[in-house]
């Protein structure tokens, strides 16, 4: 691996720790609790203050609102109390995130949550995310240094570990093209291989022509080359293979982008950052499965070799595919991949990608599509986003738009025009290359926060990667899985 690109990605891994603050024996003790508090609750809470901590809310007029804050003092004036306004029980439009501002809004030390009931574990989770800091290309700042203690009967390595993953998503997608190009975000997976011990193939140059002919179409403008990182973890268990979307930068090669479309195109990469992302929660755990990443990685850019609409090319399942758009690139490096991962028959392949912009006019850019003919796999994946507070909603592939993929001299237009149901459309197109898969899901994603809120940061976000994992858990455990 060029040892520039290896300089380049540097450690995918935040600055400031998502972990849990050491609870040793008298940690606890130490910690300044942080009550949430309701309108319901208000009075209990501070009847169980100290005296100079409820006459000092008084006097402050604090009001339990969901997000407020106060800071109640002990006689000596050192920090006693945290009370932070929370949502009522059943509260509709109840943000599940809302203990991620808590990093923000507090000064240094160590907390801990006063009350540990249903909910510390998602609250815990909210607190370690809004913890994250990309800050790689600042001057060095001093950090709030604010901790958390580990709320009593949660899976606080589980939370880590589901914490650290989706840091590690963020940097990715939120670093900068000229740093994260193929090479890089090919080096990127490769410290994954050798962090969690799992073997890693890397297919480019002539064998990536050859085997692999839309991934090749797609990269082969661009100064920095086209690959397929191939990674491989686990012995026994199921089969579970992840593709993710690795587009470096998308221009629209010579379909080119406006300038006001190309400036989140660093993200273009975020299915491969899901992916990953995923896939470091499924070995962190240990579960039982024979995991396969698969990332088509390109950049899509212009010049005298750039592939152009009307072009034909045979994919790598044999189908012939007439080129509809060259800004509709995304949908071709994942059917090679696609067709690699169904050779397999894997017992459910599931691609992440942030694939078209029709996905975000239907539902915004919170809530991602998907896409399965598995009723039950849709049920399971509802149930994980639900529980993992990871929200996707089922799209469906529906048959009648068929008719709109086919090719006026080829099999198939990857990119047929007219502006309707294209994510729907691009959906279809990736079912025709899952080739023997028992089962296959597609999560057409954002991958970007476009505004800050709480536990989330404006930037890059691995979205359905902590519902993949939930899925993966929750088939391996019978459905069930340990508190948090």
């Amino acid at each position: 691996m060029d040892a520039v690109a290896l300089s380049r990605i540097g450690r995918f891994f935040i600055s400031v720790s998502l972990t849990f603050a050491a609870a040793g024996k008298s940690a606890p003790g130490h910690a300044v609790p942080i009550h949430f508090v309701t309108r319901a609750n208000r009075a209990g809470v501070e009847r169980a203050l100290a005296p100079a901590a409820r006459a000092f809310l008084a006097n402050l007029g604090f009001e339990a609102t969901p997000g407020r804050l106060a800071l109640a003092p002990d006689a000596d004036g050192a920090l006693a109390a945290v009370l932070f306004g929370a949502h009522e029980p059943g509260e509709r439009g109840a943000d599940p995130f809302l203990a991620g501002k808590l990093p923000a809004l507090l000064p240094a030390g160590v907390y801990r949550f006063a009350e540990a009931g249903e909910g510390a574990a998602q609250a815990a989770l909210a607190f370690l995310l809004g913890a994250y800091r990309f800050d790689r290309y600042r001057a060095k700042r001093t950090e709030a240094g604010v901790r958390l203690v580990a709320p009593p009967g949660v899976d606080a390595a589980r939370i880590e570990r589901i914490a650290q993953a989706v840091a590690m998503g963020r940097d990715l997608i939120n670093t900068p093209a000229n740093d994260l190009g193929p090479a890089e975000l090919e080096a990127a997976a490769r410290a994954f291989a050798r962090r969690r011990r799992a073997r890693v193939a890397c297919v480019k140059g002539r064998a990536l022509e050859k085997g692999f002919p839309l991934i090749a179409a797609v990269g082969r403008a661009s100064a920095r080359a086209p690959r397929l990182v191939d990674l491989r973890w686990g012995t026994r268990g199921p089969r579970v293979t992840l593709v993710g979307k690795g587009v470096c930068y998308d221009t629209g090669g010579l379909d080119i982008k406006p300038s006001s479309a190309m400036a989140l195109m660093k993200k273009d990469m975020g299915g491969a950052a899901a992916a990953l992302a995923a896939a470091d929660m499924i070995v962190g755990a240990k579960l039982p499965v024979r995991l396969r990443v698969l990332l088509p990685i390109v950049e899509n850019a212009v010049s005298g070799e750039a592939f152009r609409t009307g072009d034909v090319y045979r994919a790598r399942n044999g189908l012939t595919v007439e080129i509809g758009n060259t800004d509709a690139e995304g949908r071709l490096i994942l059917a090679d991949a696609l067709a690699l991962a169904g050779e397999e028959a894997p017992d459910l392949l599931i691609d992440f990608a942030t694939l078209t912009g029709a996905a975000r006019v239907a539902l915004g850019p919170d809530l991602p599509p998907f896409y399965t003919d598995d009723e039950a796999l849709a049920a399971e994946i509802a149930q994980a986003g639900g529980a993992a507070c990871d929200p996707v909603w089922r799209m469906p592939l529906w048959p009648a738009y068929e008719r709109m993929l086919e090719g006026k001299i080829a099999t198939v237009n990857s990119a047929p025009g007219g502006g309707f149901a294209g994510s729907i459309v691009a959906a279809l197109f990736l079912r025709r290359f899952a080739g023997k898969a028992k089962s296959w899901a597609h999560f057409d994603i954002y991958g970007w926060t476009p505004a800050a809120r709480p536990g989330r940061p404006e930037g890059g976000e691995p979205q359905a990667a902590r519902l993949v994992y939930e899925l993966v858990e929750r088939r391996i455990r019978g459905g069930r899985r340990d508190a948090g």
